[in-house]
């Protein structure tokens, strides 16, 4: 058994409006995918590779985490929501690399809870390192 590195990100805040999947970013969603770019940049094993539900609000905070790390971005429709722990293994199965997901809520906490025995904590725009076996 191996273990890679997966930082499960949440969405940065959305705008309110329908439908749902078609929701943007609001202002402050916009500041808190710069400012967790920067957090994932920052970090000695930054993720090469960002994948991301397909909804409008992770597509656009996956971007600028993207852009701003200079990683490959991909559109993952495994991770939209009501994502699983299982998911989560079978893309962990697939990388050799450490990698983001930007996703959302409640299925981060859902599979945080599976893999580190307890919620971290997913606010918008928060991210959390997890160590997945393959």
């Amino acid at each position: 058994m191996s273990l890679v590195l997966v930082y499960l990100c949440r969405h940065a805040q959305a705008a309110a409006g329908t439908p749902d999947e078609r929701r943007p970013l609001s202002a402050e969603g916009e500041e808190q995918a710069t400012r967790l770019a920067a957090r994932l940049a920052a970090l000695s094993q930054p993720p090469a590779v960002v994948l991301t539900s397909p909804l409008l609000r992770a597509r656009q905070t996956a971007e600028v985490v993207a852009r701003a790390l200079g990683a490959e971005l991909r559109v993952e429709p495994r991770l939209a929501p009501g994502a699983t722990v299982e998911q989560i293994r079978a893309l962990a199965s697939e990388a050799d690399e450490p990698f983001a997901t930007v996703g959302h809520q409640p299925d981060c906490s859902e599979i945080a809870r599976v893999l580190i025995g307890r919620d971290p904590g997913f606010a918008p725009g928060g991210m959390h390192p997890v160590d997945v076996p393959t």
